[in-house]
């Protein structure tokens, strides 16, 4: 087999001088960031794609309070020259920064040829309020308790509020900052006017340890003379009903708002609006009842025109309570980006039915319906939710448990509505309506779904010549979408919406690839390390609203799996650093739950493990087997984190512990490779080899009797949620790629493609959720958007589109795809933290032909099909190896065509 290659630089122009570097960016990813919560942030930049730019030998950042003083004055910081090729997370080695301080910052770097570059534009960030003594507001609000109005569960419900505050001004604004959090979740306007598009601010943390604020750059919005601030309040995750039970983070709070402007005058002069006992309430607005799961209900005969305007007496308004703001409750920038309405789904159809309309958006989804209805005075519309149609065509709403999921709005006045809830959010691909005006002909465009989710945007992409294929990667997707709101959830629709940490350790790495959510994971790991109990136990879910001190195996080991995962793919040790001391704890938590390094932790096992034997949701895998596998998983991965900090006496400690519990791990479990005296499954030979518990004398016969699992299951995978994410790891290193092949494009029970055969957009929680034979899984845990099995997406972009990280965060590249059957054709793209690398390649006519891209200041590996002997060496391109049928080359920055004949 002969292979070549087409060298491209085409689109690299020869430049007079060298260009600046681009994509500034400060700690995860921030871009010019407002109310930045990080004093001590690290910074990143791209090279350009440019012939002369290959990689970096050098670079200089100069930090200051003003543009001005760049970069030949920098008064904060001045790194000089530093002579290597490091490109992202420099950390900040200059003067304490403080609250509110503007920061501004350029970067220039020299090249391989020691050309020095352009200074790159000046970018910036201004901090938040970084401490509690920074506030001088008071927490405020109303009494919403003694309106003893109960919801579903018995709980109470906290009718929304409306809370204003009107001041005086006599000298012109030069800036304004409105810094504002709330016990609940917020939304703000200065003189009728909102002062952002935030979806249900400020998100959801553990609120015992951790409230997050939000900055507001509302300069524009102030004016000289009379203003009013205005803010509706609600319980959000705060102050509502969380899970299926009733549970409060706090039984005496009621929800508050937290307010501070602070203005600077054209004279220089300070002035600051605070929340404190001046202002004034009511819970007599439009909304009179909001709850996450349950929905939002608006009376339009409540509305209170221009409320939040200087037009409007607030004499028949409440005086609010005020509360002094405590220590023990940390107040801190959010730290991640807010939930916005990212997408609008149009309708694709609509049903008809006595006097009820269905709207179907032929896609699963998360946020609320946006609605423009024709109504008439009195009618109350009602807005029901639901992910499925029952084969009668009724809602399929058992799945959402005790979530009511329903909306409801009272028209004032004829006409056409224009209102989608504030304070709530559905998983929902259908919309029902009743109650509207029936003289007039329906359309699909009364109802617009709006898809919302935490403010990131796209970072990688896959596509396939087969369809299904593609239908499982817009699945995975989706899946994304509608459980990243705020925080990692479990389910977007049911009474649930829980940080469930096994479904986010499986999901982690999918996720990072396809969107950009270095700063989700990096926030609700801090949630993770402030929910850590004193014994080190993780809880089952992050924020921890259960309560119950119970910990998992597999589940807790998310605080140790997603740092290590994620460094991998982005290369910043601050992730390890950050949580280095919540992996000590989790693993000595291990290890206090073991007997001669043998786990009795209890916990979910290989939770919803198709055609379980004992009919358990948890499957057939032995608990303390897969414990014990975790507490060495957890082990080593703690001991390869001290070892990345430079922390040898830790690493020693931990390696060491990691070696004595495999070892224990495959004496009491295993047998020359075979499972011993408990139940032999196919995880249990997944976590023992994924893991590295089986001695190199014992792996062939471990591989030996796996395969023979998977054999009699007629080639169809036995795995549950921690299984599965090994399945396709441990067939690929031991090379049945294969098989692999065959268990993902199965199209029968279980398997990925037979949800899709089943009408799926989405991930479900369970392999068989439902079927056109025999519809709905009779167990009401059935969410049919669930992105744990999604994880397979990692094994879909890195082998088969063939983009993988060789060095942490893809600073060496792996570009291997391993074409097979069905597919003609794949290709990914995705943006590293040194740019753009992306992996295409098609078989036509019996010839593989791969497109690759390779970003600057990186390098790559490249494995194809096919001996390559007649390749020539050059300066970008030299072979490496030559074996087992593939050529392999070393590849340097640039644009590259290789093509082999089949």
């Amino acid at each position: 087999m002969s292979c070549f290659i087409v060298l491209g630089l085409s689109s690299y122009k020869e430049e007079q001088n060298i260009k600046a570097a681009e994509n500034l960016r400060v700690s995860e990813g921030f871009e010019n960031p407002l109310g930045f919560y990080d004093a001590t942030p690290t910074f990143s930049w791209k090279l350009p794609i440019s012939e002369r730019v290959l990689s970096q030998s050098a670079y200089q950042i100069v930090v200051a309070s003003s543009p001005d003083l760049l970069p030949n004055h920098a008064d904060l910081w001045d790194s000089s020259k530093q002579m290597t090729d490091q490109s992202v997370w420099v950390k900040y080695q200059g003067k304490p920064l403080q609250s509110r301080q503007n920061v501004y910052w350029q970067v220039k770097y020299w090249n391989q040829y020691e050309e020095a570059s352009k200074w790159s534009k000046v970018s910036h960030f201004e901090l938040g309020l970084l401490s509690n003594s920074d506030w001088k507001a008071k927490w405020i609000g109303l009494n919403t308790k003694k309106e003893k109005v109960m919801g579903s569960q018995d709980n109470i419900i906290h009718r929304p509020q409306y809370l204003r505050k009107g001041f005086e001004l006599s000298n012109e604004v030069a800036s304004a900052r409105l810094y504002i959090t709330a016990k609940g979740v917020f939304d703000v306007s200065i003189n009728g006017q909102d002062v952002s598009d935030d979806v249900m601010p400020p998100g959801y943390t553990p609120y015992q340890e951790r409230v997050e604020t939000i900055t507001y750059d509302v300069t524009d919005f102030i004016e000289s003379g009379q203003n009013v601030i205005g803010a509706e309040l609600a319980a959000g995750w705060h102050s509502g009903r969380l899970g299926w039970m009733k549970s409060y983070w706090s039984d005496t709070e009621t929800p508050k708002l937290l307010c501070q402007l602070e203005l600077t005058m054209t004279d220089g002069s300070k002035e600051m609006i605070l929340s404190d006992e001046t202002w004034k309430g009511t819970t007599k607005g439009p909304i009179r009842f909001s709850e996450i799961y349950d929905g939002e209900t608006y009376d339009a005969n409540f509305e209170m025109p221009d409320w939040n305007t200087n037009n409007f007496s607030d004499k028949t308004w409440e005086n609010v309570n005020a509360f002094p703001i405590v220590e023990s409750i940390r107040l801190e920038p959010k730290r991640h980006t807010t939930v916005k309405s990212k997408i609008e789904l149009p309708a694709k159809s609509m049903i008809k039915n006595d006097g009820t309309l269905i709207f179907d958006f032929e896609q699963n989804m998360v946020g609320v319906p946006l609605l423009k209805v024709p109504m008439k005075k009195g009618q109350t519309l009602k807005i029901r939710c639901a992910e499925k149609l029952s084969p009668d065509g009724t809602f399929y709403t058992e799945n959402y448990r005790s979530a009511e999921s329903t909306n409801h709005y009272t028209a004032s006045e004829d006409g056409i509505i224009d209102w989608m809830p504030k304070f709530t959010f559905h998983g929902f691909q259908y919309i029902e309506l009743s109650g509207f005006d029936t003289s007039v002909e329906p359309s699909t465009d009364w109802v617009t779904g709006m898809v919302q989710y935490s403010d990131f945007d796209e970072n990688g992409t896959f596509i396939s010549s087969h369809g299904k294929l593609n239908q499982l990667q817009s699945n995975i997707v989706w899946g994304l979408r509608g459980n990243f709101f705020d925080i990692p959830t479990d389910c977007p629709q049911r009474d649930e919406r829980m940080g469930w940490t096994a479904d986010a350790q499986v999901f982690a790495p999918a996720s990072i690839f396809n969107a950009d959510v270095y700063r989700f994971w990096a926030s609700w790991l801090q949630s993770v390390r402030e929910s850590q109990f004193e014994n080190g136990g993780i809880p089952w879910v992050v924020p921890d609203v259960l309560f119950n001190n119970k910990v998992s195996a597999g589940w807790g080991d998310a605080c140790t799996i997603i740092p290590w995962k994620i460094y991998l793919r982005t290369g910043d040790k601050t992730i390890l650093d950050d949580n280095f001391e919540m992996m000590k704890a989790w693993v000595d938590y291990h290890e206090s739950v073991s007997k001669n390094y043998i786990s009795k932790m209890g916990g979910f096992a290989d939770w919803l493990q198709p055609l379980p034997e004992n009919g358990d949701n948890k499957g057939d895998t032995s608990h303390s087997l897969i414990g014990t596998a975790f507490f060495a998983h957890s082990a080593r991965l703690t001991a390869k984190t001290a070892k990345a900090l430079g922390k040898i006496e830790a690493y020693e400690k931990y390696n060491a512990l990691y070696q004595n519990v495999a070892q224990a791990f495959e004496n009491h479990f295993f047998e020359n490779g075979k499972v011993k005296e408990v139940s032999e499954t196919q995880t249990s030979y997944l976590l023992g080899m994924a893991f590295d518990l089986i001695s190199e004398e014992n792996k062939a016969n471990a591989k030996k009797h796996l395969l023979e699992k998977i054999a009699e299951a007629d080639n169809h995978l036995r795995t549950g949620f921690l299984g599965t994410p090994l399945l396709y790891e441990v067939l690929d290193e031991t090379g049945e790629i294969d098989l692999m092949y065959q268990l993902l494009f199965n199209e029968t029970y279980p398997s990925w493609f037979y949800s899709i055969n089943q009408g799926a957009t989405t991930i479900w929680e369970r392999w068989n959720s439902y079927s056109k034979e025999e519809g709905f899984n009779p167990m009401k845990m059935n969410s049919l958007n669930h992105y744990a099995y999604g994880a397979v997406g990692e094994w879909m972009y890195e082998r088969i589109a063939g983009i993988a990280p060789l060095e942490a965060g893809y600073k060496t590249i792996r570009i291997a795809p391993e074409p097979r059957h069905p597919l003609t054709s794949a290709s990914a793209s995705l943006n590293t933290p040194y740019g753009k690398v992306s992996s295409s390649w098609e078989i036509k006519d019996g010839v593989f032909k791969l497109n690759t891209t390779i970003p600057p200041n990186s390098t790559a590996i490249v494995t194809l099909p096919g001996n390559a002997d007649a390749v020539e060496e050059s300066s970008q391109v030299k072979p490496s190896a030559n074996s087992n049928g593939k050529s392999e080359f070393v590849v340097q920055p640039g644009n590259y065509t290789f093509q082999s004949q089949l």
